[in-house]
């Protein structure tokens, strides 16, 4: 199983690094200073400062609360079992969301309707296709996780009461649910099913017969 995701924070003690991946604790240095040959301190920009990773030593450059190197994202990456088309507005909605958290929010609600035919869903309207999940049993955790996207990526693109023009945090958010939604939908069947292909055949048998008298 892979490490939580923690996204780089302003100012935070600890995160996964943009460097070397792994969360570790971050040291920070504020108004005038050196390290690392980057001179730090204010700019006509605004506040520049720098955290250093106590695991790599790899240093990220942050202007105002905003991180501007490396040219990383703030964002997880796609679950491997996520199909292609819906990764590849994963993807980039992961290379916007520092700059523009609304343009990433729609692309997540893109993506989670293009999920939709790889879970048997076809109707067209993510609202409805939500609904036949339910219907077919589906967690409320989950129903919960795609309203909220869906919600939440509609209000990026028509006026609603959800505003994500500088909140970038909200937006990050989205990645995790979009990933545990393709985790509880695709990945996991797929492990059971593998691990269920390797019972006897007897036993398999014996399941079956089970099931038909219950």
């Amino acid at each position: 199983m892979k490490d939580k995701y923690y996204p780089p924070c302003f100012e935070g003690d600890g995160f996964s690094c943009p460097h070397c991946g792994v969360w570790a604790h971050q040291v920070w240095y504020s108004g005038l200073g050196w390290r690392a040959g980057v001179t730090i301190g204010i700019t006509e920009s605004g506040r520049l400062e720098i955290s250093i990773c106590e695991k790599c030593q790899g240093y990220a450059l942050w202007v105002d609360d905003k991180m501007v190197y490396p040219n990383s994202s703030v964002a997880p990456l796609p679950s491997e079992d996520m199909p292609k088309n819906v990764k590849d507005d994963f993807l980039e909605a992961r290379n916007i969301v520092n700059s523009s958290p609304r343009a990433a929010a729609a692309l997540l609600r893109l993506a989670i309707q293009k999920l939709m035919p790889h879970l048997g869903k076809t109707k067209g309207k993510i609202d409805d296709d939500i609904a036949d999940l339910v219907k077919d049993g589906m967690s409320a955790t989950i129903q919960k996780a795609l309203d909220t996207v869906r919600v939440i990526g509609n209000n990026a693109v028509h006026p609603g009461e959800i505003d994500l023009k500088d909140d970038n945090e909200t937006a990050v958010a989205l990645f995790g649910l979009v990933n545990m939604i393709v985790d509880a939908m695709i990945t996991q069947p797929k492990e059971v099913e593998q691990l269920f292909g390797k019972l006897p055949q007897g036993a398999k048998d014996a399941i079956q017969k089970r099931d038909k008298t219950a």
